[in-house]
């Protein structure tokens, strides 16, 4: 009966673990969508990064007129680790320049890049990316 007990127990973990991963999936496609939108609404051609170039460290969300130039990471968590998710953006990014687009529930998208991009896209342009 301890057998059946921790079986049980340890198979009902199991399917928390997975359907929070997949919640947590849902929850980060459904913010690349919303980034997306957001980048639509602002005049750019956007759309969802790995669903169309399939790779893992492909950007969460391709924008034609900045594809090749500025790699985005797409987060909407309530407690961000921004360190954490700029290191991942730059890692990505592989030598391109990289901004993090994060929310919050029911507050306005924010975006963070390194010192460097910014002030390059203040002087130069998105054409000196």
């Amino acid at each position: 009966m301890g057998l059946n007990q921790n079986t049980s127990t340890n198979t009902l973990g199991c399917f928390a673990i997975i359907a929070n991963m997949i919640n947590s999936r849902a929850k980060g496609a459904r913010a690349e969508r919303q980034w997306r939108d957001e980048l639509r609404a602002q005049g750019f051609n956007a759309k969802r990064g790995q669903q169309h170039a399939g790779g893992q460290d492909s950007p969460d969300v391709i924008c034609e007129e900045l594809k090749g130039k500025l790699h985005f990471e797409v987060k909407h968590v309530q407690n961000l680790n921004l360190d954490k998710a700029c290191e991942q953006a730059e890692r990505d990014a592989k030598g391109i320049a990289w901004a993090v687009a994060s929310k919050k529930n029911n507050k306005p998208w924010k975006v963070t890049m390194s010192s460097e991009t910014f002030f390059k896209l203040l002087r130069d342009g998105v054409e000196s990316l």
